[in-house]
């Protein structure tokens, strides 16, 4: 499923990115984010030391493989859509807001649980987190520093 209008092409984000010829509406839905099903674990085997993937996450352990136009919309920290999973697991991509003819398609990755240290984000916006990672994944991380800070035997001063 994909409105008509759909083109990829370059993006100032990263790489390339899907941009709409037409106008979408609020509340559309815009593609699917479709592809091969597999756990986490497959995928990580399958996917040992490559730096890109199109992997999105689904409830439980499952992973969607990208396949098609969603694949190429780029995350942003101020997006014009979202995802949505509808009751029989299928993603999709739906407009949060109207979009104007000519725009680049954007939702936020929220990614979670990685075992990378950083997600920088590009996307240039003037909220920019400079990370693709949720805001429950930052202050995760940040809880978790704090800790092995407070761990960490003090320095005695020396006179």
């Amino acid at each position: 499923m994909m409105l008509p209008g759909l083109v990829i092409r370059s993006s100032s984000i990263h790489a390339a990115g899907c941009y709409t010829m037409r106008p979408i509406k609020k509340g559309a839905r815009v593609c699917e984010y479709d592809g091969p099903r597999m756990s986490k674990a497959a995928a990580d085997d399958r996917y040992e030391g490559r730096f890109v993937t199109y992997l999105f996450a689904c409830t439980g352990n499952e992973v969607i493989d990208g396949f098609g136009t969603a694949m190429f919309l780029n995350h942003c920290c101020d997006p014009n859509c979202e995802t949505e999973q509808d009751e029989d697991g299928r993603i999709f991509i739906c407009a949060i807001r109207n979009i104007a003819a000519g725009e680049e398609l954007t939702y936020e990755y929220n990614l979670h649980d990685s075992d990378e240290d950083d997600q920088d984000c590009y996307c240039g916006v003037g909220i920019c987190r400079g990370t693709m990672f949720s805001d429950t994944e930052l202050k995760r991380r940040a809880r978790i520093a704090r800790r092995k800070a407070a761990a960490q035997p003090q320095a005695a001063s020396v006179r």
